[in-house]
């Protein structure tokens, strides 16, 4: 049965099975691995799925205990471009529908890509040359 609805509990099942999904993957699992570890059930990677869950669920309902800028976690990581941020995205597309409703989907999603082209804007990973 798909979420129909924000809260807490469904938001914790995303970060969770998309940081799963993030450590099989290729491309993504590198810097993941590096900073946090292999295995997802160590301290410093239950801290970074309980921040990862407290931003998504004050991002999508305004409620929560967020605080911070999510941009500088990625400041200094190096080796991030455009085809980083797009697997990104396409994985976690990927988890919306396995747990959301469409709409809620459709919702959250906007909201990631957003947040994904903001990132590539302020870390100058684009090929603009404004």
């Amino acid at each position: 049965m798909l979420y129909e609805n924000i809260d807490r509990g469904s938001i914790e099942k995303l970060v969770r099975l998309f940081y799963e999904d993030i450590l099989k993957d290729d491309l993504l699992s590198p810097f993941f691995i590096r900073i946090l570890g292999a295995d997802i059930k160590n301290d410093k990677w239950y801290e970074h799925l309980n921040t990862l869950t407290n931003f998504w669920y004050a991002l999508m309902t305004g409620e929560g205990r967020y605080m911070g800028d999510p941009l500088m976690p990625h400041m200094f990581l190096g080796g991030l471009d455009e085809k980083h941020f797009e697997r990104w995205l396409m994985l976690f597309r990927e988890i919306l529908d396995e747990l959301f409703t469409p709409t809620i989907a459709i919702k959250i999603y906007g909201r990631a890509k957003a947040l994904s082209t903001r990132f590539i804007s302020d870390l100058e990973l684009d090929d603009d040359d404004d």
